[in-house]
Order: C-alpha cells, then sequence, then structure tokens
C-alpha cells in the first residue's frame, strides 16, 4: 500500500530537519495523492527542481515506492517558480517542498530515479 502524499511529505520534512538540514512545505496539495515536488537549494544559492519520475523507471518489485528524477539543474529560483507555477495551472494538488542541505549526495534525502 502507498502512502498517501500527505504523510510521506511530513515524514520526510520531519526526517530532514531532524537531521540537521532544512526542509518546508512551500505548497499543500492533495492529501491523498498530489503529486510530489523538491526544490532542492544549492550552495551556490542556484536550485534544481525535482518531480515523480515517470513509471517506466519504477522498480517492478517495489511499485509503491515514491522516485523523484531532475527536471532542472542550476538555474535561478526565479526559473523553478516559473515552472512551478504553470504546472499549478493544471494541478492545484500538487505538493511542493523545498530542501537546503549542503553537506552532499541528495539522493540520501529523497529517492532519485537512478539512469539506466
Amino acid at each position: 500500500m502507498r502512502l498517501t502524499s500527505e504523510f510521506w511529505v511530513a515524514v520526510l520534512v520531519r526526517r530532514i530537519n531532524n537531521s540537521g538540514a532544512f526542509a518546508a512545505l512551500e505548497h499543500k496539495g492533495a492529501a491523498e495523492a498530489g503529486a510530489i515536488f523538491i526544490k532542492f537549494r544549492n550552495a551556490n544559492g542556484s536550485y534544481d527542481l525535482f518531480g515523480p519520475a515517470p513509471q517506466m523507471v519504477y522498480d517492478e518489485t517495489k511499485p509503491n515506492e515514491r522516485l523523484f528524477t531532475p527536471l532542472k539543474a542550476d538555474v535561478a529560483e526565479t526559473e523553478i517558480n516559473a515552472d512551478l507555477e504553470k504546472q499549478m495551472r493544471w494541478d492545484r494538488d500538487l505538493w511542493i517542498v523545498e530542501i537546503e542541505d549542503y553537506r552532499g549526495d541528495r539522493s540520501e534525502l529523497f529517492p532519485v530515479a537512478q539512469d539506466g
């Protein structure tokens, strides 16, 4: 059984904040199944954007796992915000989580789909 978006985001934010990094909910979406997007602030002030990975990259043995895929990298926050505003025009139920963590590999914070 897949966790609801609301529960998954709450756990992510709590886990990241307890680790010494920072995460904040920027937009609350549909509790049950809203798509989740992650704004990641880099040490140099630029941002990366991650969104839900396409179904074809999921591991068949873990169909309920949430995976993210990079959508934009090393761009200004205004560019990320513009993309998210466009997304919200047709999907108001999405979630946006902003993360700041300069300590290493972000795949340790949330699951990123592997190229393959």
